[in-house]
């Protein structure tokens, strides 16, 4: 029985593919280990191994795009070298930090998040995320009020946001602090659960120690949160593919 023509057309296309896997393979190895090894020496110069580069997939295939781990606190600046180093190797694609602070793609400078801020404080001016009195559970209005926040922050998508809990001066110190952590990380679930990046939301206590300028550290208004868009690096979306020359 002779091959019909389709299906002749058919395997031919798929003994390419195979080829071309195959080649992609045996060529996608070795640039890894050029971009890990360049990428460690980096790294090692600016932090001293206090940040892990990988150059692969979550299915383990070899990527030319930097998966990046810290280990430690490393300030901004650091990474900001470090994301804009790697991704400016030959052979590199976009770099991404895995607690989600930053993305990079080569040759793209830092930029600040402004609009953002902007869009949050222009909510919060009038009206404040307050809660109940020794208690992380939002006040009257805070829902609807979250509705407008998260709306306001998804145009934020690849910046960090840094979540701020606050208390009155009632009760010690160290209990405010704790319950000052607890709203920060109410919010942080309320945004997520309306659609937030949770990598994107860093969230801090700092009990009675900044109350509102010109009131009484007893005011109840001090029971706030406040956010701040830290910063951003422009955002191309790069697909984590088969490592090849750009």
């Amino acid at each position: 029985m002779t091959m019909r023509p389709f299906i002749a057309v058919l395997a031919g296309t798929l003994l390419v593919v195979i080829i071309a896997l195959f080649a992609a393979m045996q060529t996608a190895q070795p640039l890894r280990d050029r971009l890990e090894l360049q990428a460690a020496g980096l790294i090692k110069a600016e932090a001293g191994g206090m940040v892990i580069a990988q150059f692969e997939t979550a299915r383990g295939w070899a990527s030319r795009h930097a998966m990046l781990t810290p280990r430690g606190a490393i300030s901004e600046e650091t990474r900001d070298r470090i994301a804009r180093g790697i991704a400016a190797l030959p052979g590199a694609g976009g770099v991404h930090w895995t607690d989600g602070t930053m993305l990079a793609e080569p040759g793209e400078a830092p930029v600040e998040s402004l609009q953002c801020q902007d869009d949050v404080a222009a909510i919060l001016a009038a009206r404040t995320l307050r809660f109940e009195e020794s208690s992380a559970e939002l006040a009257a209005g805070g829902t609807e009020l979250l509705d407008e926040v998260a709306a306001a922050l998804k145009p934020c998508y690849g910046a960090r946001i840094a979540i701020t809990g606050h208390t009155d001066n009632s009760g010690d110190e160290p209990a405010n602090t704790v319950l000052s952590e607890q709203r920060a990380d109410s919010v942080k679930r309320a945004l997520v659960a309306r659609g937030i990046a949770e990598q994107s939301l860093q969230t801090r206590g700092v009990g009675s120690s900044q109350p509102v300028a010109g009131l009484d550290p007893a005011d109840p208004a001090n029971r706030r949160i406040e956010f701040t868009v830290v910063a951003k690096l422009q955002v191309r979306p790069t697909p984590i593919d088969t490592p090849g020359p750009r």
